[in-house]
């Protein structure tokens, strides 16, 4: 077919609506391009400089509330603790209190309380010499077995008081010049003296009256019994050679530690 020919006033007619949808849509097409590019500047600052952006639109199940929580704990001050003032702890039952002695040895001599005389028996015919009950019964008793073997065992003291032990220790250490550190040596000052308790007895060989209070004792027949047989009877040496407490060997010395209040009296701890 033959191409039909339109006239140029009918085709301008028909031109000018597509022309005009045009002009009226590009200004809304650049408002959109426009809206949607703020958007995503405003999404991209918000993720950079706020966190996820979708956090922020979507609801939070557990608190709504806690991101406005946290800023208000973060702007309040922290309360500032006060130092507290140091209190003593208390000593408890359970901990050990130091005991209060005063009393301590004296040039190597212990402290000893001296017995009351209606407390002792005599050990002697004469009643001269007297021991505690136990301590006199123990001495009579080991005196007998050694007789019987021939062994005269002489006591030479036993119980003193405090005037006796003072005449003792410094009448003789005056009449042989000592000074006091030489006398204690071989013998207790008053108050110190093993022989206030009642316990303690020296003791000399009826054959061999001249090594009495000797140092010589102990080469006799006697001393050599005693070692042997003395503990059956609950007898010690009070100052073996080289003993704790400086005193000389006294070979003739012994003390009873044959009942509760003896062996505390010599053994318990001293402070």
């Amino acid at each position: 077919m033959d191409e039909i020919e339109i006239p140029e006033a009918i085709r301008e007619d028909v031109e000018l609506p597509k022309q005009s949808w045009l002009a009226l849509a590009m200004p809304i097409i650049v408002v959109m391009a426009l809206c949607l590019s703020v958007v995503g500047l405003v999404s991209l600052w918000l993720f950079i400089f706020q966190g996820n952006p979708i956090s922020e639109t979507t609801s939070d199940s557990t608190d709504p509330n806690a991101e406005s929580k946290i800023i208000s704990s973060q702007a309040q001050p922290k309360p500032q603790l006060k130092p507290q003032a140091s209190v003593p702890t208390p000593i408890t039952e359970s901990e050990p209190v130091p005991e209060k002695t005063s009393k301590k040895d004296l040039l190597g001599h212990l402290p000893y309380d001296v017995v009351s005389t209606s407390e002792l028996t005599a050990i002697t015919a004469d009643g001269s010499l007297k021991l505690r009950p136990a301590a006199a019964n123990k001495f009579r008793q080991m005196q007998a077995a050694a007789k019987a073997e021939g062994i005269t065992l002489v006591p030479l003291s036993a119980f003193r008081d405090d005037q006796a032990q003072e005449k003792l220790f410094f009448g003789v250490k005056e009449q042989r010049g000592q000074n006091a550190t030489k006398r204690a040596k071989v013998s207790a000052p008053p108050g110190y003296s093993e022989h206030h308790t009642g316990y303690a007895v020296d003791i000399g060989d009826g054959n061999a009256p001249a090594t009495n209070v000797e140092v010589e004792f102990a080469d006799t027949a006697a001393f050599r019994w005693l070692e042997q047989n003395a503990l059956k009877y609950s007898f010690e040496l009070s100052f073996p050679p080289d003993n704790k407490q400086g005193v000389s060997y006294e070979p003739w010395h012994w003390r009873f530690v044959g009942d509760r209040n003896s062996l505390e009296t010599f053994y318990k701890v001293r402070n």
